[in-house]
């Protein structure tokens, strides 16, 4: 493998998630009741929150020859080949199957689980799973 491939959530989303958030503060700063300036304001602070999850942990999941690199909001961590089990899960939610791409990883004693959905990767999940299938050694 010559270069490190990578994912993170669109750009698109991220941005019309800063776009709704400033539209919420605002109406939030405009509105004339209490109670709309809290709900608008609690609803502009959760996008906010969401945008720069989104701006922040870019790219979400790196792979190159050594392993999977997973950014996080603890920061990033790196998951040798040899300690990471890729696996693809398909769950039913409100009627439909979602897939997400589970990163399980074990080192002695320490494990720990990463689920990677559509907005995390910015594309289906499937298609990410059969990539690092098909590039671990």
């Amino acid at each position: 493998m010559s270069e490190p491939r990578s994912w993170s959530p669109k750009p698109a989303v991220v941005a019309v998630s800063w776009a709704a958030a400033a539209g919420a503060l605002l109406a939030a700063v405009l509105g004339s009741e209490a109670t709309t300036k809290v709900l608008l304001g609690a609803v502009a602070a959760l996008l906010a929150a969401f945008a720069a999850y989104g701006t922040l942990l870019r790219p979400k999941l790196t792979v190159d020859e050594t392993g999977l690199t997973i950014r996080t909001v603890t920061g990033p961590r790196h998951l040798p080949w040899h300690e990471v089990k890729v696996k693809l899960v398909h769950t039913r939610r409100l009627g439909r199957e979602v897939p997400t791409v589970e990163l399980d990883w074990q080192r002695g004693e320490d494990e720990q689980l990463f689920v990677l959905t559509t907005a995390d990767l910015g594309t289906d999940p499937r298609e990410v799973a059969e990539v690092l299938h098909a590039l671990r050694p």
